[in-house]
């Protein structure tokens, strides 16, 4: 007796198996199609595409305040392992502060949004234009007189400076903090898991979107998205082979050419990979080939996957500038600084979360008043620009690992000497 089969059923097993990063493309593209088949009748497509974004907007206030305690709080106050995590952390911020500052400076340049214009875009421009605060209010606004309204209103620069404040606080109490520890540490969990359920919704999300944006505006608005992909992998060449190789020739003794040779596993794993965490085994390869004390990589690798996320603020802003030219806003330089504030500080606690990218443009769109709409256009995308900066997340993991070391004396001479022997061999 024969056992029918059926196909729909066959036909989500399949759909089910393949990688979350194919299924938005291939949403983002059936969007299209069925966008320019539909013409304006893809408006009744929005809300779905709404929905997807609103999904988004509900997790980043959780997500981001009970990240940024955990990412504090994993830093151990312990004199050595306290001085090595305070010298990361520093290398760390001050490194993703260059990298989104390139990335804006890509975008200005570049301009890949420009040309076309979204509906009601000048009238956005102009109410924006007039809400922009100004550099002191910026930084008086900041620190919230009620933590608790800053959460539910959604404020999140004052949410990030309360929840690095409370971080640091549950530190210094030592054992007294670490029940509010574990609760963060379980919180975080939960959200990073939410927040995976979300990404899934993505594909559905996206084709809904990308049906309206087509069948309303044509496909003239899709082509810009060239210019933001070859914006940010020229960023990423930038921030690599210039910005990382000034900073290995200043704070280290390892030269850069034999620096990148000797970490080009690493790169192409956290290329095809898209993962600094997937990334990490073959990293603390690399990093024991460079001379790196086990003591120091161990500790300073793992945070760097956690609050390193130059890459992706690179990644930030270009696509910031993206999608203010797209619809048309300019933006004051009170609100460059604050999406390099903003992005800055999230990267503490957003690094290892699936769908991170994504997640930080809505908060970086969020905080100066941009429209969320972009993040459609941008998802589709996503995977081939998160492969370049992901490379750039890792090199900078073990670019700040070596100076790390180098400046407590952890380079053991005995690599050291291998690497010298290999670098004159090639």
């Amino acid at each position: 007796m024969s056992t029918s089969r059926n196909p729909l059923a066959d036909l989500w097993r399949k759909w089910s198996s393949v990688p979350l990063w194919l299924k938005i493309l291939t949403g983002m593209l059936l969007g299209i199609a069925t966008g320019v088949a539909m013409g304006e009748s893809a408006e009744y497509l929005k809300p779905i595409g709404s929905l997807f974004v609103n999904t988004i907007k509900m997790l980043i206030v959780p997500l981001v305040f009970c990240s940024l305690i955990v990412g504090v709080t994993s830093m151990q106050d312990t004199q050595k392992m306290g001085r090595i995590g305070l010298k990361s952390f520093v290398f760390y911020l001050g490194t993703t502060s260059i990298a989104i500052t390139i990335g804006l400076a890509l975008g200005y340049l570049l301009e890949p949004g420009a040309g076309v214009q979204m509906a009601g875009s000048v009238e956005a421009g102009a109410n924006l234009a007039k809400e922009a605060p100004s550099l002191a209010d910026t930084l008086v606004n900041m620190i919230p007189t009620n933590p608790i309204a800053a959460l539910a209103q959604g404020k999140i620069l004052q949410v990030i400076v309360f929840a690095v404040a409370l971080g640091i606080a549950l530190v210094l109490i030592g054992d007294h903090g670490k029940p509010a520890i574990k609760l963060f540490e379980s919180l975080a969990e939960a959200m990073y898991k939410l927040t995976d359920m979300v990404m899934n919704l993505a594909p559905y999300g996206v084709f809904a979107l990308m049906a309206w944006v087509a069948g309303k505006y044509g496909l003239d608005v899709l082509l810009p998205l060239l210019k933001v992909i070859i914006a940010v992998y020229l960023g990423c060449a930038l921030h690599i082979f210039g910005f990382y190789s000034l900073v290995l020739a200043g704070l280290s003794r390892i030269s850069p050419v034999h620096f990148f040779r000797t970490i080009s596993e690493a790169m192409a794993v956290a290329y095809t990979m898209s993962s600094s965490a997937g990334t990490l085994p073959a990293s603390m390869k690399c990093a024991k080939k460079l001379g790196v004390n086990k003591s120091i990589s161990s500790f300073v690798l793992p945070l760097g996957t956690t609050i390193n996320m130059d890459g992706t603020a690179l990644y930030q802003g270009v696509c910031a500038l993206f999608v203010a030219q797209l619809f048309g806003i300019d933006l004051t330089w009170v609100q460059y600084l604050t999406i390099i504030v903003t992005a800055t500080l999230a990267s503490i606690g957003t690094a290892g979360v699936p769908g991170a990218g994504l997640v930080m443009l809505t908060l970086v769109l969020t905080t100066v008043g941009l429209p969320l709409e972009g993040v459609a256009l941008v998802a589709g995308i996503d995977r081939v620009l998160d492969m370049a900066r992901t490379v750039v997340n890792v090199s900078g993991d073990l670019v700040a690992t070596t100076v790390v070391a180098h400046s407590e004396g952890e380079m053991g001479e005995a690599t050291e000497v291998e690497a010298e022997a290999e670098a004159a061999r090639v």
